[in-house]
């Protein structure tokens, strides 16, 4: 019987041991990074620099810094010069159950002055330019067999196409913007180059995609003194250093961060022909804040569950949100409108609003938290 009960325990924490590894491993933050084009399909090519090659360095560069990290978990699209159809990498995001989808690119223009580095979530264009660079990187699909067929009668020099798959659902597009926003302020970098901002544009490689994802363009290649930065060892270490400290900047506010886990540190080039200028950082603009009843009257810490986000303005009724009632909505400098259920005094208690917001179907819903009517971290709000 001693035996027996020996043999019991040993079974028993192995089990338990199993469960806690596979815990630790299915709770990983799943980052895919998606090295633009690839293959047979070189992409961008101005003064003996080719897109695909940079493009590739500098994601596996990137790769290398997350993978330090132990709650991250790196999926690439490719990580060798091969081509990729598009939706090959969402599929390759999806059957993953990625946490996020970062495709790295190189810009061009036929006016060879032009410069600076930005980032790109999905949505309408705003202007003629970002829909040219949508135009520019969704043209790989004609290498593609039965591209119009596998992308619905997509044609890339169609005006009408590229708006058209611009309208998809925004539930992922705050996470998106907030990911797009730290990448942006982190490709700031000692080279003095120009910040074009946080776009929207209609791109194939993030239309099928459902998690917050975003698209780089690190520079303009056909800038010969940007596209020697990009293709030089200290800038793409440089950028690669910016793009994965954002990320895991990222992770630690919508995921928490573990006290084990390792902080990258910035690059700093080595050599002295990276020009050293500080650029300055917008601050971010204050949240305005509106709902059932006044924001401002709320003190202390506050948890509510944010469900959507969009360019709308809805009327606060259940019929507009899946019959979820207790709703209130924040609005960004007038821009985007970010939905929110529940009004939690506790973190259990929002965890609980959670569940019941994604058994209504807003499987993107998170919990945020306020405090005296301010947005701050989660996790601080927790301690």
């Amino acid at each position: 019987m001693r035996l027996l009960n020996k043999y019991k325990c040993l079974i028993l924490f192995t089990l338990s041991a199993f469960s806690i590894s596979g815990y630790a491993q299915s709770s990983k933050f799943k980052v895919v990074l998606d090295a633009g084009h690839g293959g047979k399909d070189i992409g961008a090519t101005h003064h003996g620099f080719a897109e695909k090659e940079i493009a590739l360095s500098v994601t596996l560069k990137v790769g290398k810094i997350l993978e330090k990290n132990s709650g991250i978990a790196v999926i690439y699209t490719r990580d060798t010069d091969v081509f990729v159809e598009l939706n090959e990498r969402a599929h390759i995001a999806s059957k993953n159950n990625a946490s996020i989808f970062v495709s790295i690119h190189c810009n061009a223009n036929d006016n060879y002055a032009a410069e600076g580095y930005e980032t790109y979530v999905m949505g309408m264009h705003r202007n003629a330019s970002n829909l040219e660079v949508a135009k520019k990187e969704n043209q790989v699909v004609t290498l593609e067999k039965d591209y119009k067929i596998k992308y619905n009668g997509y044609d890339p020099k169609s005006p009408e196409s590229a708006l058209g798959i611009s309208l998809l659902q925004e539930e992922y597009l705050d996470n998106s913007i907030a990911l797009a926003s730290r990448v942006q302020n982190g490709m700031a970098t000692n080279f003095g180059r120009k910040d074009r901002r946080v776009k929207m544009a209609g791109f194939l490689v993030l239309r099928q995609i459902s998690m917050p994802r975003i698209l780089i363009e690190m520079g303009f290649i056909s800038n010969k003194r940007e596209g020697g930065y990009m293709n030089s060892e200290d800038g793409q270490n440089e950028i690669a250093s910016g793009i994965a400290n954002a990320i895991i900047s990222y992770k630690n506010e919508f995921y928490g961060s573990g006290k084990s886990e390792p902080q990258s540190e910035k690059y700093v080039p080595k050599t002295a022909n990276v020009q050293e200028q500080i650029l300055e950082k917008q601050s971010a603009p204050e949240e305005k804040t509106t709902q059932n009843e006044p924001f401002a009257t709320q003190q202390g810490i506050v948890f509510k569950v944010q469900i959507a986000a969009s360019g709308k303005n809805l009327d606060l009724t259940p019929q507009n949100f899946k019959g979820l009632t207790n709703l209130s909505v924040s609005n960004d400098s007038g821009t985007l409108y970010k939905y929110m259920y529940g009004n939690a005094v506790t973190y259990s208690d929002a965890k609980q609003n959670l569940a019941e917001a994604k058994a209504k179907g807003f499987d993107g819903a998170y919990i945020v938290a306020f405090k005296d009517g301010k947005k701050i971290n989660v996790q601080e709000a927790v301690k």
